[in-house]
């Protein structure tokens, strides 16, 4: 063997590895033999067709890339040039695969015919023309662009980094030299359908179907109806930072109260991203121009901007939606009924064990509320609690643990039809006063709210005046030997109708202004403190730190109205005074006990409101999570951080299906029929390159 030849031995060993045996993982094996030839005393292998099907699996979505486009890989695995590709080929060819540069090195490896770790100008030049379409716009390799990577007299072979290097600039020369080709008058102009024929040919496979079906709309965005230079160049920039693009756009729309971004907002999030301007104006007017195309505005947001970034974006989606609203509206008024009445029923009773659950457990301390409110007298000695720690210590002492629970069953029993109503006449109100662009004055937060708790008085006079005598009855009958101890039936009973809406106006004074508190208080505590927009959800422990917020001062300020709706509703004592409205009430404590009287039993009412709501609405997300409703399956748990750093990669960037169809995406740089069965005059395809490329491949 000659010196020659054993260094292009060694040389090619070096770049393609040597025949010993590796060890290759079992998935790797398992991908290999399940699509591989067994022939009867013979080494499993790959032939074309099943190369293709083991690396573009006919059940994958190919976006603009023909799936017979990917023969060309075959020819850089089957490393022994025999046309098959062997499990220790595999093997080297999904290695290959795993690596950071592995696009760039495919297409090296490609056009590396000798495999000598060199690509030289003319095989790179054959294997050009043999793969461009037979009406592809002509480019010039003899162009000043092309004579600064290869040389311009003697030209010379690129290595791995000059040839990487060349084919990351390749495009923008194909497009410049497109738009002289088409720049018939030479007036640094051309026509729409010109531009979009020059993107169609060079950037389709990374483009989507909406951003292709719109392109000629660019001449929109100038006063003329001709595309310049600077339009084509901003546009290809635009469209090579892609990636970057969607985060600026995702970082700019989490920081925006409504998930939506201006050009400017973009402008902005985007220079504190970069180290430089990166995007000029012009650049930033494309993208918008394109992303609201469907509904003109000033401000949009990722469902705008997700046609223009994903390149699998379909224009069949939209057909799609279409479809889904027709059968929507031909759907019988009845179906409709009966399947929005069976998610409130869902919602509803999710929310009754939920709110149940929440009024359990702070029912103690609402029971010591009530208690420390009932007290009448200014003096201590007249004081059967010092305060509510006192209480609580009587309360078990004197009737139980058990006494702490007094009156529960009611108060269970009365917090569905409450949270449900509060809830869903609040949200309505706030609907009807929210503007398109999800705005609304905190004036008509306030209405909402205070509507809510008017609403609610309905159900919660009656159940309140119930488990109120309930819960004080253990102290009667501590103060009075023999005093019966009532069911809640009887009490219902004994008050009749009238009876149970007793002290109604004092409820109404106390859930308005409540409610007109804590709602709006809570959206704003989400919204301003803990950043909630349409992009970013909240978690479970802030949702529940803005609802304890929220509660404190609604909770706290509208105590004073709390006490007088409890005396009113209490069953008086002997000799205590009997009340005989709402105005009586209060001037008979302000005089009796003094202002201090009103604030009995606040700190009470915050302990009480704030973990109640917290337990409530913990116990409605994990029953949510636990049980979906059918058809929708199960609830996602957010997790308080927006995902503003998700770029366009693919979901499984190990899979050699998507490294192999990036690889195939550099390739079609060169032009975008690079693979496909040569037309025309090159008929013979493959068949003409050197030997070890002579392996006729059909499409699958």
């Amino acid at each position: 063997m000659s010196k020659v030849t054993v260094v292009k031995e060694a040389v090619k060993e070096t770049l393609v590895g040597s025949t010993e045996p590796q060890e290759l993982s079992a998935q790797t094996k398992a991908r290999f033999i399940k699509h591989a030839i067994k022939e009867d005393g013979a080494e499993p292998y790959l032939g074309p067709e099943e190369f293709i099907n083991a690396v573009a699996p006919p059940s994958e979505d190919y976006h603009k890339i023909k799936r017979e486009q990917y023969s060309i890989l075959f020819h850089v695995a089957d490393r022994s040039n025999k046309g098959k590709v062997t499990l220790a080929d595999w093997g080297y060819f999904e290695n290959l695969l795993t690596k950071p540069d592995a696009e760039y090195e495919i297409a090296f490896r490609l056009f590396d015919i000798e495999r000598l770790g060199k690509v030289k100008y003319e095989d790179f030049r054959r294997l050009y023309e043999l793969n461009k379409g037979p009406n592809s716009i002509p480019f010039d390799w003899e162009c000043d662009w092309a004579k600064l990577y290869i040389g311009s007299k003697a030209k010379h072979s690129m290595d791995y980094q000059q040839f990487s290097q060349m084919l990351r600039g390749l495009q923008g020369e194909r497009v410049r030299q497109a738009f002289q080709h088409l720049d018939k008058d030479g007036d640094g102009y051309i026509e729409p359908e010109e531009f979009e024929r020059i993107i169609k040919e060079t950037a389709r496979h990374k483009l989507s179907d909406y951003l292709l079906e719109n392109l000629s709309t660019l001449c929109n965005i100038s006063q003329g109806s001709k595309i310049s230079y600077a339009n084509v160049r901003a546009f290809q920039n635009m469209i090579h930072e892609m990636d970057l693009v969607e985060l600026i756009i995702r970082r700019a729309c989490a920081k925006s109260t409504d998930g939506k971004i201006t050009r400017t907002e973009f402008l902005n999030q985007a220079a504190k991203i970069t180290r430089f301007s990166l995007f000029t104006p012009m650049e930033a007017d494309i993208l918008f121009h394109f992303a609201s195309l469907d509904e003109p505005s000033g401000r949009l947001g990722l469902k705008d901007f997700k046609k223009v970034l994903d390149p699998s974006w379909r224009s069949r989606q939209g057909d799609e939606d279409a479809v889904r609203a027709v059968t929507e509206t031909t759907r019988s008024a009845g179906q409709k009924f009966l399947a929005q009445g069976l998610e409130s029923a869902y919602g509803f009773a999710l929310g009754s064990i939920a709110g149940a659950f929440g009024a359990f457990m702070v029912y103690p301390i609402d029971l010591v509320k009530t208690r420390m409110q009932n007290q009448r007298g200014a003096n201590p000695g007249q004081r059967l609690y010092n305060n509510s720690i006192d209480c609580f210590k009587k309360v078990i002492r004197n009737e139980g643990f058990r006494g702490l629970y007094s009156g529960v069953l009611p108060q269970l029993v009365g917090v569905a039809p409450e949270k449900a109503i509060k809830l869903t006449v609040n949200d309505l109100v706030r609907g009807w006063f929210t503007t398109k662009d999800k705005q609304i004055w905190w004036g008509h937060e306030v209405i909402a709210g205070g509507a809510a708790g008017g609403c609610q008085v309905v159900f919660t006079n009656p159940l309140e005046i119930v488990k109120i005598r309930l819960q004080v009855q253990g102290e009667v009958a501590k103060s009075l030997e023999g005093a019966p101890r009532r069911s809640a039936m009887w009490i219902i009973r004994n008050l009749g109708l009238v009876g149970l809406y007793k002290g109604a106006s004092a409820c109404l004074l106390r859930d308005v202004p409540f409610s007109a508190i804590y709602f709006p208080t809570y959206s704003h505590l989400k919204k301003d403190l803990f950043g909630e927009s349409q992009t970013k959800k909240l978690g479970i422990l802030q949702l529940l730190t803005a609802g304890a917020i929220a509660g404190m001062p609604a909770a706290y300020l509208t105590t004073p109205c709390d006490v007088i709706k409890t005396r009113l509703q209490v069953e008086a004592r002997k000799g205590d005074t009997q009340y005989t409205g709402l105005r009586h009430a209060a001037k008979t404590i302000w005089k009796e006990e003094g202002f201090r009287a009103f604030f009995k039993g606040g700190p009470a009412r915050i302990m009480r409101s704030s973990p109640q709501f917290g337990f409530t609405l913990a116990a409605y997300e994990l029953l949510q999570t636990a049980f979906p409703f059918p058809g929708k399956g199960k609830a996602e748990v957010a997790t308080g951080v927006a995902d503003v750093v998700q770029t366009l990669k693919e979901k499984h960037p190990d899979s050699p299906f998507y490294r192999s169809r990036n690889a195939l995406k550099i390739l079609l740089d060169l032009d975008e029929n690079f693979g496909r069965a040569p037309l025309g005059v090159n008929a013979k395809g493959w068949q003409t390159l050197p030997g070890w490329m002579q392996n006729p491949v059909k499409s699958s």
